[in-house]
């Protein structure tokens, strides 16, 4: 376990529905429903993302991956210019099942997008969005080619299982996107993403995230990367910004914040299992990092209906001629 799997872990697709529209050009998808993060895959043709709030729009087409950072909407378009024309603006609300509409004409050059919106809800995928600029685009050199058709026939076809692996699939394509992404040249990685393939602090940070239970020291973490303590703590500062013990207690915070809204948590128990003997000092600890008492925050995320941790989607395939 990494960082980078932490942060994904709870983002997961879960009964996507599916709706289609076939409109002629000049067409316009505005995608609305708060979602934090959006994937989008053309599946056939290309289109244009029109980021809310005035981003720059970035052409996609079949090869690319794109996620869209939220909660604004977006709009799926067949030109900018298009976007900026509401009369041409057709909203896709997510959690809705989408019509079918046809225009005038033959399909044969549709453009076919599958997206994926993820209500992502807790503090441990929100650190990943947190680094994400407003719209990733990523080409994927041919390697999904064979995923991509698979994906397209799942929707063509009615067969059992199909919404499972649909889900699936749109998982690992987020995945395989967000990794492309931070392997590219102009991303902006995060500190903990460049430090996972440091010698010295790649294999503590790996320990701390698979048992952040453990009582952890500078001297067993250190351990862990075969250094001395003080080459540990010079290098993990240099990386990261901040002294080891530090960021596992801002991680342990981070964890615990999410543990809390479980059904049934209580403070003591989310306590041990974050590496803390009693709810006192851990409680302290909470308050100091976060800003509020454990059973105030507990109180907080389970008052709000629907409140999850689990990522949920919604998946529109949207076919448009061209």
């Amino acid at each position: 376990m990494d960082p980078f799997d932490d942060l994904l872990r709870g983002v997961r697709a879960n009964g996507a529905l599916f709706g289609g529209s076939v409109l002629s050009p000049p067409w316009a998808l505005r995608f609305t429903g708060d979602a934090y993060l959006t994937l989008c895959v053309p599946l056939r043709g290309e289109g244009w993302i029109v980021p809310g709030g005035g981003g720059e729009p970035r052409r996609i087409r079949v090869g690319d991956g794109a996620i869209v950072r939220g909660p604004e909407p977006f709009v799926f378009t067949d030109d900018p210019a298009s976007a900026a024309r509401p009369e041409l603006t057709r909203d896709i609300r997510c959690g809705e099942p989408g019509g079918r509409e046809r225009g005038d004409g033959a399909a044969d050059g549709r453009t076919v997008l599958m997206a994926g919106a993820y209500r992502v809800r807790g503090e441990v995928p929100r650190r990943l969005l947190r680094v994400l600029p407003p719209v990733v685009v990523v080409p994927d050199d041919g390697d999904c080619s064979g995923m991509r058709a698979y994906l397209e026939g799942q929707l063509a076809a009615v067969r059992p299982g199909r919404q499972i692996v649909v889900d699936r699939l749109l998982d690992w394509l987020l995945v395989c996107t967000l990794r492309d992404w931070f392997d590219r040249p102009e991303a902006a990685r995060p500190a903990w993403y460049r430090a996972l393939g440091d010698d010295a602090v790649g294999p503590a940070l790996r320990a701390m995230h698979d048992e952040p239970g453990r009582p952890w020291t500078l001297a067993s973490l250190a351990a862990e990367a075969g250094v001395s303590r003080s080459t540990f703590a010079k290098r993990f500062n240099d990386l990261l910004a901040e002294p080891p013990l530090a960021y596992l207690t801002d991680w342990r915070m981070a964890l615990a914040a999410d543990l809390l809204a479980e059904p049934g948590a209580t403070i003591a128990g989310v306590a041990r299992r974050v590496g803390y003997a009693d709810a006192f000092g851990f409680s302290a600890a909470f308050k100091r990092v976060r800003g509020t008492s454990p059973s105030a925050h507990r109180a907080a995320v389970t008052a709000v209906p629907g409140e999850a941790l689990s990522g949920s989607l919604v998946g529109v395939a949207a076919e448009v001629e061209q």
